[in-house]
């Protein structure tokens, strides 16, 4: 069997997956990328997947690509998500469709599949999963219910599986993040979006890859909700 680490990464295409993927090829890992728009190709250290993560049959085909090209699998980052904001009266039939499958049945689907994986392979493992502070600390200026119905539900399933798979050397956490700075903010919300942070600025893509590096090498966290938000979590 290969020896080289091996990351699962969703949501690799942009943003904050794609500079995980450069963060854990940083790291020496092998990463098998996913995404619904990611352009299928194949590497010395890197293969992508093109699917969508809430269909079982792409969760089917990231590991088998993972096996059949490096041998093992060794950690997944649940990234992949969608988060609307809106008042709750106002989602959609469809809002709550798309939500679900992304965030609930995509970490599902393929964090099963992972598990899996790792338990045959009994080295023990890491899975860590991108929520939001919004979960804890909601806000009335930014209502998302349904980013808390599912992103919340992520983070209780974190600490469930955390201790669930402690003996076997799996590892669960979660990072939960603020408003970070990607191409889903326009520049116009900015000035909006920083304030509602204490700290008064948005949070960089890279304060998220960091907080997963982090996590990634450290062997005695499990079950932690790595909170980067400019102070979100504390209060405002």
């Amino acid at each position: 069997m290969n020896t080289q680490k091996v990351a699962v990464i969703t949501g690799a295409s942009q943003g904050i997956g794609a500079s995980l993927v450069t963060a854990y090829q940083d790291l020496g890992y092998a990463v098998v990328a996913t995404s619904r728009s990611i352009a299928e190709a194949s590497g010395e250290n890197l293969v992508t997947v093109a699917g969508d993560i809430a269909q079982p049959a792409t969760a089917e085909r990231v590991v088998e690509a993972a096996i059949a090209r490096f041998g093992r699998i060794d950690t997944l980052v649940n990234n992949a998500g969608i988060f609307i904001a809106k008042p709750f009266a106002e989602y959609t039939a469809d809002d709550y469709a798309a939500m679900k499958a992304t965030n609930l049945d995509g970490f599902f689907h393929l964090t099963q599949r992972v598990v899996q994986r790792l338990l045959e392979q009994g080295e023990g493992g890491h899975i860590v999963s991108i929520t939001t502070t919004f979960v804890e600390h909601p806000n009335s200026s930014v209502p998302a219910v349904l980013a808390s119905l599912t992103k919340g539900g992520i983070a209780a399933a974190t600490r469930s599986l955390s201790v669930e798979l402690a003996g076997a050397g799996i590892r669960v956490n979660a990072v939960s993040p603020g408003i970070i700075k990607t191409p889903l903010h326009p520049e116009e919300t900015h000035e909006f979006l920083a304030a509602l942070h204490p700290v008064g600025t948005m949070g960089e893509i890279s304060d998220v890859a960091r907080g997963v590096v982090y996590l990634e090498q450290s062997p005695f966290v499990t079950g932690e909700f790595l909170h980067i938000d400019g102070g979100q979590i504390a209060g405002h």
